[in-house]
């Protein structure tokens, strides 16, 4: 386990767990939080062990009692102090959509796990992520216009793609929160969980994930996010030469040994 100042970092066999880590604010967002997501990424994307990532939030216990979180977006107790420069802000904003738009590209499969409230930034890391799944009790939502502000981190976009033009303007405008059945509803999320039930899901299904051919994701991940954007022409071509660099592999050849035996293949991301 890697503990930061604002996140824990930890191994189970080849899957990473990104731990939000300040409870006692919701794991509201600072600066410092960003970077060190950003330093785990860049660290963990040479790490050839670990095929998949996992975004969670923490647990605060006081009084005998716990309170899950996600992550309830900016620290607004620090932003409302003002003591920002105008330049500062757009550095703050800037990094904010870094980090965003680096889980989004990350080579490597990550999954949101929402186990409590998330708001604003919170929600813009998971919408980011490859699948979000919830449990039950979590809640996730845009409250933006209520404040004052504006979605970011890429959330008109990755919206619309996940429930709809028309769905994606509802949530923005009304602010309305979703629980986790909610949002599964919806397709936002892909699973809702009880609380007790949903770390166990969610390591099995990333378990699962990181079976495959750690190449074969990379690529599945790179061209499904990109097609959109791309005419059918050039959709084939990516894809043609992305089968031929399979095929150059030994992951390749393991796979149809592998079939041919009638076991389950063992990847080595080469």
């Amino acid at each position: 386990m890697e503990r930061y100042t604002t996140i824990i970092f930890e191994k189970k066999e080849n899957i990473g767990i990104i731990k939000l880590n300040r409870p006692e604010r919701m794991n509201a967002v600072i600066e410092e939080m960003y970077i060190e997501i950003q330093d785990v990424l860049k660290k963990v994307e040479n790490d050839n062990e670990i095929r998949v990532l996992i975004l969670t939030g923490s647990v605060l216990k006081k009084d005998g009692k716990e309170k899950q979180a996600f992550c309830a977006g900016a620290d607004l107790k620090k932003h409302s102090q003002g003591d920002r420069t105008g330049w500062q802000k757009r550095e703050y904003i800037f990094l904010a959509h870094n980090t965003t738009k680096m889980i989004y590209e990350y080579p490597k499969p990550i999954i949101a796990v929402v186990n409590g409230p998330a708001r604003g930034a919170g929600t813009e890391m998971a919408m980011n992520c490859d699948f979000i799944i919830m449990s039950d009790t979590a809640t996730i939502g845009f409250p933006e216009t209520s404040l004052g502000t504006f979605v970011g981190g890429g959330v008109t976009k990755h919206l619309v793609n996940l429930v709809g033009l028309q769905m994606a303007k509802y949530l923005i405008y009304t602010g309305k929160i979703l629980n986790g059945i909610e949002a599964k509803e919806l397709g936002l999320a892909i699973e809702s969980k009880p609380i007790d039930e949903l770390m166990d899901y969610s390591l099995n299904f990333a378990k699962e994930l990181a079976e495959k051919a750690p190449i074969s994701m990379k690529f599945a991940k790179k061209y499904i996010q990109k097609s959109p954007s791309l005419d059918l022409d050039t959709v084939i071509t990516l894809e043609a030469e992305a089968i031929l660099a399979c095929m150059n592999t030994e992951d390749w050849h393991e796979g149809i040994k592998a079939f041919m035996e009638k076991r389950k293949p063992v990847y080595k991301g080469c």
